[in-house]
């Protein structure tokens, strides 16, 4: 079944990598998305695919990169848009 999450990551995420560890997890797993820092030092991430593989992105995305500090992961469900291809970072 393909489904799709909005991930709102918190912590020291920006500037260590992390929209490129995302890319990598996503791109193992086959899964669609982008992963984008936000304003307020938090990083977006849409993930969209089978929902196996978007489980395992979501639980390394809880832990990150590294060099990563992730102290907060919101996640809602959203509505697959079947239109996103490949994941981009922004």
């Amino acid at each position: 079944m393909i489904v799709a999450r909005r991930l709102l990551i918190g912590g020291r995420v920006q500037g260590v990598g992390f929209r490129m560890f995302a890319a990598a997890r996503a791109a193992a797993e086959g899964i669609h998305g982008y992963a984008k820092n936000l304003p307020d030092g938090r990083v977006e991430a849409l993930i969209e695919g089978d929902e196996e593989a978007v489980d395992r992105v979501e639980f390394a995305l809880r832990r990150g990169p590294a060099h990563a500090l992730v102290e907060t992961c919101e996640v809602e469900d959203v509505e697959p848009t079947h239109r996103l291809t490949g994941f981009s970072t922004r």
